[in-house]
């Protein structure tokens, strides 16, 4: 969450991304929310643009379930990839890696965290393309039998579109320095150096839903997409209330085992 969030607040210079309302919340609360549920412990915060700003208000946010620990990024104008470099002294096992300004389905981690080959980069895709909002600023992958061969915007030919969850190697770090030309670099370049070595995987995230947000356009559209899944979770939920009241003595010997719609705006605890 180091960068400035330009195309999202315009000439707004107060304006932090990670607090964007997103029908009502803010938006790094979505995130918080899905590590919770994961079961995360502990969240590295990457800040930058006006960074004590920015952890001041985080920590409001925090709730005593996850202990958070604040790296700053002095280059936040640089790349992504420089960013995530500066928690190189930090982590010492393979870690999980979000954008804060990506709202996506907590079964997306539990998915990732299940599947993950630890000593490989695992990257959470979207194969569903006619649902990319932007496919043309989307991040672009080539895949096949399960391992990305490319990664880029510009891809010609490509059958995943990147989510921006990863479970990462230590090794990462190394890909990403041998990756910086002029003392820059992505996390899309430190994807690619991986993936020529065959270390980096797709983990095909299904149905599930995500939506990243740098526009006011794609803030416009995750309201709306969110507004609508909740109000298919409140029928699921009334007509599975309903249904409980007729079953009520099945469920009491044999435990309710109904399945819970996945539900992306459950507030912190």
């Amino acid at each position: 969450m180091a960068g400035s969030g330009s195309r999202l607040r315009g000439s707004d210079e107060t304006f932090l991304k990670p607090f964007v309302p997103v029908l009502g919340r803010p938006l790094i609360c979505y995130t918080i929310d899905g590590l919770i549920h994961a079961g995360i412990k502990k969240a590295s915060f990457i800040v930058g643009y006006q960074s004590a700003r920015m952890i001041e208000a985080v920590k409001q946010l925090i709730p005593s379930k996850i202990e958070p620990c604040f790296i700053e990024n002095r280059d936040w104008q640089k790349q992504n990839g420089v960013s995530l470099l500066t928690a190189a002294n930090q982590v010492t096992s393979p870690f999980l890696l979000t954008m804060s300004d990506h709202l996506f389905d907590q079964s997306i981690v539990e998915l990732l965290v299940h599947d993950a080959v630890l000593d490989q980069l695992n990257v959470a895709i979207d194969r569903k393309l006619d649902s990319i909002f932007d496919v043309d600023d989307a991040m672009k992958v080539q895949t096949r039998s399960g391992q990305i061969l490319k990664i880029g915007k510009d891809l010609p030919v490509y059958d995943a579109i990147d989510t921006g969850l990863f479970i990462c190697p230590l090794d990462i770090f190394d890909h990403l320095e041998r990756a910086k030309r002029g003392g820059d670099c992505s996390l899309a370049d430190g994807v690619r150096s991986m993936a020529s070595e065959g270390k980096a995987r797709a983990v095909d995230i299904g149905n599930d839903w995500w939506q990243d947000i740098d526009t006011p356009e794609m803030l416009a559209r995750a309201e709306t997409q969110l507004r609508r899944r909740i109000a298919r979770r409140d029928i699921a939920m009334a007509n599975t209330g309903s249904d409980r009241g007729n079953r009520t003595q099945n469920y009491a010997r044999a435990g309710d085992n109904h399945p819970k719609m996945q539900d992306p705006l459950s507030p912190i605890e």
